[in-house]
């Protein structure tokens, strides 16, 4: 008897997801082929919906391989989310005095209460420079799966 996969399934399962687009285009950005596999609970925020879409419907035991825009998956980048942040909003949400260096990444709580990661791109005494979108934002993907489990 064939499972299929649904909106809210579990699985078990192995993936690469490869950027084939940009400054990084033929990078690996995850990959679990070469260990253990992954599990991934649909419908919780896990993976971008577009990404989870692919999977629904596909059989227990499939494996396949699709391209995925990148206003599909993560979106375009948005340059309204480089954004300089204050030396006393960074000493809030860390050790006050603290230094960043570029690659760091920071999580910031908003006054609503949710929560944004940056990259720190760049630092000066007085302030530091974050990048707000999400990594693969801007990238064409191509998302090769072999489904192990549905449950």
């Amino acid at each position: 008897m064939n499972v299929f996969v649904q909106p809210d399934s579990y699985l078990t399962l192995h993936y690469r997801i490869t950027l084939i687009s940009g400054p990084a285009s033929g990078s690996v950005f995850a990959d679990t082929y070469g260990g253990n596999p992954a599990t991934l609970q649909l419908g919780m925020g896990q993976w971008s919906p577009s990404l989870e879409a692919v999977l629904i419907g596909q059989p227990e035991g499939a494996e396949f391989s699709t391209e995925i825009s990148a206003a599909q998956a993560y979106g375009d980048r948005n340059p309204e989310l480089i954004q300089w942040v204050g030396r006393k909003l960074l000493d809030q949400h860390s050790e006050p005095g603290m230094q960043y260096e570029p690659g760091d990444i920071v999580t910031f709580t908003s006054p609503e209460g949710l929560k944004y990661s940056g990259v720190c791109k760049e630092s000066r005494s007085d302030a530091a420079l974050f990048d707000f979108n999400h990594p693969l934002a801007g990238a064409n993907l191509r998302l090769d799966v072999s489904l192990l489990g549905v449950m």
